[in-house]
């Protein structure tokens, strides 16, 4: 092969390797700019599309809360206070009763009996207490003093004075007697609801079976436990007045009583828990708490007047605390640090410190943003 083949053909294999090294650059090029766009880290990429909310002005309740245990206002258990057999029983299990209302009736028979012999022991003892009377006022008149020896006169003054204790003790076994006669009426002695009998009619009670317990629910306690930190706020509401409460279910979904008020806070700490109990006092017209009823309670402390609330998603946290993404006037956003306050509901929060009314935040979408960038609505 001559010289100037030679030379040729090296020509074009430089040419050729020229060509497909620079195809290969160019493809690695654009393969390389793609996955950067589809990494977020282009420069040159469009706005973020995210979600803005303003920050507002709230009025926001500070609550306490805990579990309680509601317990009736008052439990009394009626019991027989006299002997004998059970004639009816008067009231309907798990209803209202009313104060005073006849609740069971024992057999009065006996009662009766006592009484009506008390009675007729006091008329005989009364007509003998005439007939003592009336000899000792004819031998003690001034006519006849001088004819009856002074023994038989203080005889007389005595029956006097014995038929006199005979109709006392006489009219003290009628009122015992009658005692026990209105005990054969079992009587309601308190107002609301009857839970289920102890003992049937026709059963044979003595003094003291219980019959029934009833249950004053009109209004009803709820018992409940804080922390020992909380004390200080419950202590300082309290002194400026009534405390709302309200009660609700364990999953905190449904309110069973919204009218109660707090109404004691025990004197004592628990040093094994670091908590203190307290007492709540609910209406309960509607029957919402039960007693033995596990609830959840809310009590409202104070009220922050204009509290800057925004969404809760909106507070991000970073090595350097909670943060958010503020937007500016030329749609780019900024980290801006805060301090969140209180919950309000279950989707906000209030912001204690680093964010005014007005301002306007990302709610959703900032985990694709990094200062500076541009975003759409």
């Amino acid at each position: 092969m001559s010289r100037v083949w030679k030379i040729v053909l090296l020509v074009v294999a430089v040419l050729v390797v020229a060509v497909v090294g620079l195809r290969l650059a160019v493809g690695g090029k654009g393969k390389g700019g793609a996955g950067a766009q589809q990494g977020g880290e282009d420069p040159n990429a469009g706005p973020v599309p995210v979600t803005v909310v303003t920050a507002v002005h709230q009025d926001v309740p500070v609550y306490a809360t805990g579990l309680g245990t509601v317990t009736a206002l008052n439990t009394v258990t009626v019991s027989a206070q006299i002997g004998g057999q059970l004639m009816s029983i008067n009231f309907r299990e798990g209803q209202e009763v009313k104060k005073g209302e006849v609740l069971a009736v024992i057999d009065p028979r006996t009662a009766q009996a006592s009484y009506d012999q008390a009675a007729a022991s006091k008329h005989q003892n009364e007509a003998l207490l005439a007939t003592a009377r009336s000899n000792y006022q004819r031998s003690n008149a001034p006519e006849y003093r001088q004819f009856v020896a002074k023994t038989d006169l203080d005889t007389q003054r005595n029956q006097v004075a014995q038929y006199e204790s005979a109709v006392a003790a006489n009219d003290a076994s009628m009122r015992s007697a009658q005692v026990q006669l209105q005990y054969t009426k079992v009587i309601a002695p308190i107002s609301d609801i009857a839970g289920i009998r102890a003992v049937d009619a026709g059963n044979v009670v003595a003094a003291g079976t219980a019959l029934v317990t009833l249950t004053e629910i009109h209004p009803i306690h709820v018992m409940f436990n804080l922390p020992e930190r909380q004390l200080g706020d419950v202590r300082q509401a309290q002194a400026a007045g009534s405390v709302p409460m309200a009660a609700l279910d364990r999953a905190d979904s449904h309110v069973l009583s919204p009218d109660g008020t707090l109404d004691v806070v025990d004197n004592l700490i628990s040093a094994d828990a670091s908590t203190f109990r307290a007492r709540a006092v609910f209406a309960n017209q509607d029957n919402g708490l039960w007693p033995g009823q596990l609830v959840n309670i809310r009590m409202q402390l104070r009220t922050i007047a204009n509290g800057v609330v925004i969404p809760t998603q909106a507070v991000l946290r970073g090595p350097d605390g909670e943060f958010v993404y503020v937007v500016q006037g030329d749609k780019t956003v900024k980290m801006q640090t805060v301090r969140s306050g209180v919950e309000v509901g279950d989707s906000q929060v209030q912001v204690a410190e680093g964010l005014k009314a007005g301002e306007r935040v990302v709610s959703e979408g900032q985990f694709r943003l990094k200062p500076g960038s541009k975003v759409t609505r």
